[in-house]
């Protein structure tokens, strides 16, 4: 059985730092997980989630 090689090399890019599509992506993902976290807390325990930390 013969493999079938590429016949093109992917070009890829460089990392990048800073403000970039991927970075946001991931910032507005972890901070609808993270509001919906502090929902279910408020909503499980009946306190907000700042008395619940314990910071009021």
């Amino acid at each position: 059985m013969t493999q079938i090689q590429p016949t093109v090399t992917p070009k890829l890019e460089n990392p990048k730092f800073g403000f970039n599509q991927y970075a946001e992506r991931l910032n507005g993902r972890a901070a609808m997980i993270g509001f919906v976290a502090a929902l279910i807390v408020e909503f499980v325990t009946g306190q907000g989630v700042l008395t619940w930390l314990g910071l009021l």
